[in-house]
């Protein structure tokens, strides 16, 4: 039921109101500037019709304008009415009047434009659009800009209106300059690359500049080049040469990539000869292997392209022959340009380290066959290389250089060559040491040799100040007369080409500069002697003695000695002695054996037995212990050739206190077989029994058989019985020593790490003491069961006098150590023991009975 009601104030007899609006309509009279009392009813009459509901949110309105919920809601609203209507409808034009009406009130609100503006952009209103959104920029602060330009932009870039969106750029920018970026990327695709340029150069000239795509200031400048080389058509305003040789001087590491950039500018352009003379430019400047590489590929297909593109030209038109001539020009530059490959990679590498000797080497073998060339890069060389910088030897520039000319036959210009570097300031003694030898050889290989002598007696000749050889801060031609090498040159020289005097001269000057070595002191003494000064070749040993201290003097000794002996023999015997002595005093142990064995010699030839056995037994302590053994079977056999076999028992016994435990195991068992050869079987019994306890069972299986052999050859039941309780004592030994323990469980344990925690696999948490103690226990149980049983009652003895049946009684009582000869128990034994003997069953003689034989 509807009811007709008036309002007191104003009358609106257009409103019409229902039963259930009673209430609010009530309380809106009695608080009609309450915002929640109007949204309260809006909220209520949601579901009225939209004119109703439009007409109560302009009653709220008309009390209520300056209410940005009411505007909102409302607004909101009336755009949601409109949503699905054509955009030519009436009814959104009365929806922007609206809009219009809010901004008398709400134009500070940039909520409200926003809206506004894409409410525009969905009717397709453009003019319209972008002037509404200018009111938005001009009505609000410019603290809320930021929040119309992202629409804006959007705006714009939704048209293909690319000069109104410019110009809205250009204002954006202003307002953030670090959205460049942004603009840069519109003007590429609206394809207006000059103004993009522009902006990219501002840009990476801008230090402050931060990119918000997080790019480098490299990779600007990259792309900026990328995008000048590529487009020299589209980009007039920029000088492209001078920005692009601006980065080169900037961006030094990345050399390869902006030359191509640069040659690619002109090859778009269509200056080929000069995209050119860029790649030429560039391979001889770029200071790195990956840059040169970088140019030289572009180059090379440049090339190939423009061949390619004059053979398609010429096919197509015809050839003519000029075009010939111009291809084959090409071709002939291509193939230059690849043949000089090589050259110019060496050039790289130069340019990198000038002072590299080894790469001005390769650099003359390029140029191989053409002579001007080599001369003009050796010439390059030796003034460029700094010895003291040098990489190499820096006089092999200088040598090699005079052999070039050399070998063309230029002699005089090889020998200015030479002098040149003779005066040439080296970093080491030993650069001008071999100039001055190869100017020697040099006039040795024509016969010159007068004058090679001359050369080298001047380079030896002392110089007016004298310097040390290690004293750097002196220049090398001060220091060059003590260099070993030229002096060793010059000394030959005199020996092949001087005379006995100079030879001499030269030699004792060597000596006394104190820089000979052993071979330089022994060649002296062996050219003393070739002339027959054996005096002064022996004078000359002992000066070379004096110079050096072992083991340098080792080789002097050994041929002093050698020398005097085969001279003099057992004439100077006494001499000969105290050389000896002398060489011995202070000599290392592992250089004595060799002069003892000498020593030792000389007395059994020239001197008496006893003596060169008191120099044997020294040499026995004097040696190194790897040699001690060596050195007591010399002394043993040369002992048993001069005084007989008895007299080395004394050596064996003290070989054996000196010995390690296998040596000494040896000695042993040679010493055993000599008594054994004499007849002296307890002898060797006791020498088995001593040695015995440095045997263990389970590693020296071959001392036992040797000692089972022996045993079975002269021993008997006695005899064999306590061998067999020795190797039981020993081994039971050996179970309880704490290091034998832990070698036998590593090697059961079968491990090829040998760590003891693999004795028990599975238990790795088990303390590494206790498997010891567990094992220990084992091998002790397992020397227990060894043991032979111990005797019930005393071992008893037979009587003479005894019965024959208290010889059965006693026969019947058990022996707990006799030995059982019996064939089946013996082959059990043996089974049980493999080092058992296996003693044979034999008849007993009657004639060992006696008088208990039967009648």
């Amino acid at each position: 039921m509807v009811v007709m009601a008036r309002l007191s104030r104003p009358e609106r007899p257009d409103l019409v109101f229902e039963e259930e609006d009673l209430p609010y309509e009530e309380e809106i009279m009695r608080n009609q500037f309450s915002v929640k009392c109007w949204l309260r009813y809006i909220e209520f009459k949601q579901g009225a019709p939209k004119p109703r509901l439009n007409q109560l949110y302009e009653r709220a309105l008309k009390l209520l304008p300056c209410s940005y919920k009411l505007w909102y809601r409302y607004l909101k609203a009336r755009r949601a009415q409109v949503k699905h209507r054509c955009v030519t409808d009436p009814a959104y034009e009365d929806v922007n009047n609206c809009h219009e009406r809010a901004f008398v009130f709400m134009h500070k609100m940039p909520r409200l434009w926003l809206d506004y503006c894409q409410f525009l952009m969905d009717q397709g209103r453009v003019t319209h659009t972008r002037r509404t959104f200018d009111r938005a920029l001009r009505a609000l602060p410019i603290t809320q800009h930021s929040r119309i330009w992202p629409l804006y932009l959007r705006f714009l870039r939704s048209h293909p209106l690319p000069e109104t969106a410019v110009r809205g750029y250009r204002r954006f920018l202003k307002l953030s300059p670090e959205s460049a970026e942004e603009y840069i990327e519109y003007l590429k695709s609206s394809d207006r690359l000059d103004e993009a340029a522009q902006r990219l150069a501002t840009v990476v000239n801008d230090e402050r500049f931060v990119s918000k795509a997080g790019k480098s200031n490299y990779q600007l400048w990259h792309e900026l080049c990328d995008l000048i080389s590529q487009n020299p058509d589209k980009v007039q305003s920029l000088n492209v040469d001078a920005i692009i040789r601006g980065g080169l001087t900037r961006f030094t590491d990345q050399l390869g990539k902006l030359w191509c950039s640069l040659a690619d500018y002109y090859i778009r352009s269509g200056h080929f000869e000069k995209a050119r003379d860029v790649y030429e430019e560039a391979i001889r400047t770029v200071m790195t292997v990956r840059d040169f590489t970088q140019v030289f590929d572009s180059y090379a297909q440049f090339e190939e392209s423009m061949i390619a593109a004059k053979m398609e030209t010429a096919s197509e038109l015809g050839r003519e022959e000029e075009d010939d001539v111009d291809l084959e020009l090409r071709l002939a530059r291509f193939e230059q340009l690849i043949s000089r490959r090589p050259l110019l990679l060496n050039s790289v590498l130069l340019r990198q380290n000038p002072h590299h000797v080894h790469e001005w080497h390769k650099r003359v073998a390029l140029h191989q066959g053409r002579p001007r060339e080599i001369i003009n890069t050796y010439t390059e060389a030796v003034q460029t290389v700094d010895p003291f910088k040098a990489t190499g030897k820096p006089h092999t520039l200088w040598v090699a250089f005079a052999k070039f000319y050399e070998d063309n036959g230029q002699l005089d210009d090889a020998r200015v060559i030479l002098e040149k570097a003779t005066k040439v300031n080296f970093k080491q003694v030993d650069d001008l040491a071999s100039v001055w030898c190869q100017c020697g050889e040099l006039e040795l290989r024509h016969e010159n040799y007068d004058e090679a002598l001359r050369l080298l007696r001047k380079a030896t000749a002392l110089p007016a100040r004298r310097a040390e050889y290690f004293d750097g801060s002196e220049p090398v031609q001060n220091r060059v007369y003590k260099s070993l090498k030229v002096w060793s040159m010059l000394a030959d020289l005199e020996e092949s080409l001087g005379t006995f005097q100079s030879t001499k001269a030269v030699y004792d000057r060597i000596l006394d500069l104190r820089i000979a070595t052993p071979q330089i002191v022994i060649n002296y003494a062996m050219f003393l002697e070739e002339h027959k000064y054996f005096e002064e070749s022996f004078k000359a040993y002992e000066r070379g003695i004096s110079l050096f201290k072992w083991p340098n003097v080792s080789d002097i000794w050994s041929t002093y000695l050698t020398k005097f002996i085969a001279r003099y023999g057992g004439r100077k015997l006494e001499r000969a002695r105290d050389l000896f002595e002398q060489a011995l005093d202070g000599c290392p142990p592992k250089y004595a054996k060799t002069l003892y064995l000498l020593y030792a010699q000389l007395e059994e030839e020239w001197g008496l037995a006893r003596h060169a056995m008191a120099v044997y037994e020294r040499a026995t302590r004097a040696v190194e212990p790897a040699q001690q053994y060596d050195m007591f079977n010399i002394y043993i056999k040369r002992a048993a050739e001069i005084y007989g076999v008895t007299h080395t028992r004394g050596i064996y016994q003290k070989a054996i206190e000196v010995l390690s435990d296998e040596h000494a195991r040896e000695m042993c068992l040679r010493f055993a077989d000599m008594e054994c050869k004499l007849g002296e079987i307890d002898r060797a019994r006791a020498i088995y029994s001593f040695c015995s306890q440095i045997c263990d069972p389970r590693t020296t299986g071959a001392f036992w058989q040797t000692w089972k052999d022996f045993e079975v050859r002269h021993g008997n039941e006695d005899t064999i019985k306590e061998m067999l309780r020795i190797r039981r004592s020993v081994q039971a030994t050996y179970n309880t020593q704490v290091n034998f323990m832990a070698s036998q469980m590593l090697k059961v344990s079968g491990s090829a790490t040998g760590t003891v925690s693999d004795l028990a696999p599975g238990q790795s948490g088990m303390d590494d003491m206790k498997l010891l103690e567990q094992r220990a226990e084992q091998l002790a149980a397992e020397a227990e069961r060894d043991q032979p049983p111990r005797a019930q009652s005393k071992i008893l003895f037979v009587r003479s006098d005894a019965s024959r049946e208290e010889l059965a009684e006693l026969a019947q009582q058990v022996n707990p150590e006799e030995i059982q000869l019996g064939e089946d128990e013996d082959e059990d034994e043996m089974d049980l023991e493999p080092n058992e003997v296996r003693l044979e069953q034999q008849s007993v003689p009657a004639a060992v009975f006696g008088s208990l034989k039967e009648d």
